[in-house]
């Protein structure tokens, strides 16, 4: 069981390294192929700048090479451009400023702040002009650039919240199964204790006709009551059990009184409770196993023999029950993994015992159920937490 819980951990961190690598590699992609535009871009404007240089210059004779350097210049409509004279103002007239919003060129402040900005981006391209009348080029991303910019990292958080949303899911769907095999599990328990238990009914009938006052006929027929309420136990997983508001200081007394002569007499057995009744909405079937559960894996952790004291208190709105044992305690993987379903520090057993207890704290008394304290060979605290009336 322990090699195949470290193996399938092995696999989840396999899983989750290649699915983290999976986004890595697609905001990486993503980057490189944004950096790839960018520099196509770049070349356009430098083929473009080249076309307004020759255009100005009147060195170009043939029409078809003066058509091919005007294509070039029209072919921009998409990177902002504004071209400036040496001394780094702009030039009035067409083809010099490109895709620059009509509110800019009008106003020479937005248009100053417009070409620092395009400065700070790229360092602006320099025609050579005859007679020292040199020009600039100025330029920055298109919109579609900047926009791409941030794809990236968008998409690389939507990957993210895709892979923890179906971890998620794949978890929610884990565990509505573990309730319907527990549930299951624990009605088929109920039905096998059943048949059983009615043939012991009409023994102990026949018993009590011969001797009704026999000792162990008394005994035998608490036991078989007790089986009675252990078969109702488990027939009440997996249906809502009905609450109601009972004074859980008699839940425990009950309990209590059941245990004591049937643990270990070198068990120190002490219960604790307020003078005052508290009444807390608790199904006392249900409560009473849990009960049970907790106090028979005290007795085990002692090896029968040690001290267990149950108390019960208030704090602010909730009941509080702790079982404090003098038993092994234990280590923090134990801790952790206690109530799981399927663990156990037992050679025999299935491991469902304290599951199934924080099922029916949790889920159908809303209250909580915890290791409060644990220490390895002094002994464990486990408290529960239901809310008052």
């Amino acid at each position: 069981m322990k090699r195949r819980s470290f193996l399938t951990k092995i696999n989840n961190w396999v899983i989750y390294i290649l699915l983290t690598l999976a986004v890595a590699g697609v905001v990486i992609a993503s980057i490189v192929l944004i950096d790839y535009l960018r520099k196509e871009e770049i070349k356009r404007i430098e083929l473009f700048a080249t076309a307004i240089k020759y255009q100005q210059e009147e060195i170009v004779e043939d029409p078809i090479a003066l058509d091919l350097l005007l294509q070039i210049s029209k072919t921009n409509n998409t990177i902002p451009v504004i071209v400036t004279d040496k001394n780094k103002i702009p030039i009035d007239g067409e083809g010099f400023q490109i895709n620059i919003p009509k509110e800019i060129q009008n106003d020479p402040k937005k248009m100053k702040a417009l070409l620092r900005k395009m400065e700070s981006s790229y360092r602006p391209i320099e025609l050579q002009m005859p007679n020292d009348n040199n020009q600039y080029v100025f330029y920055t991303n298109s919109d579609l650039l900047n926009n791409l910019r941030y794809s990236p990292y968008i998409l690389g958080l939507l990957i993210l919240a895709y892979i923890f949303f179906s971890f998620w899911f794949l978890r929610t769907i884990k565990k509505t199964d573990e309730g319907y095999v527990w549930a299951g599990l624990a009605k088929e328990t109920a039905h096998q204790i059943g048949t059983p238990l009615s043939s012991m009914i009409g023994w102990i009938t026949i018993l009590r006709m011969e001797n009704e006052n026999s000792e162990g006929v008394k005994e035998i027929e608490n036991d078989i009551n007790r089986l009675k309420t252990i078969s109702e136990r488990f027939s009440k997983i997996g249906s809502v059990p009905e609450l109601k508001d009972l004074n859980i200081n008699e839940t425990l007394q009950q309990n209590f009184d059941y245990l004591k002569s049937r643990i270990s007499k070198k068990v120190i057995f002490r219960l604790i409770v307020p003078k005052q009744e508290i009444l807390v909405p608790h199904n006392r079937i249900l409560v009473s196993w849990v009960m049970e559960n907790i106090v028979k894996n005290a007795v085990d952790s002692m090896k029968g023999e040690g001290r267990l004291e149950i108390e019960l208190y208030e704090k602010n709105k909730y009941t509080v029950i702790d079982f404090k044992d003098s038993g092994s305690g234990m280590s923090n993987y134990q801790a952790r993994n206690a109530f799981k379903p399927g663990y156990s520090t037992k050679k025999r057993g299935w491991g469902l015992g304290l599951s199934l207890a924080k099922r029916v704290i949790k889920e159908y008394h809303n209250g909580d159920i915890k290791i409060a304290h644990t220490e390895v060979g002094k002994g464990s605290t486990f408290r529960i937490m239901m809310i008052n009336s």
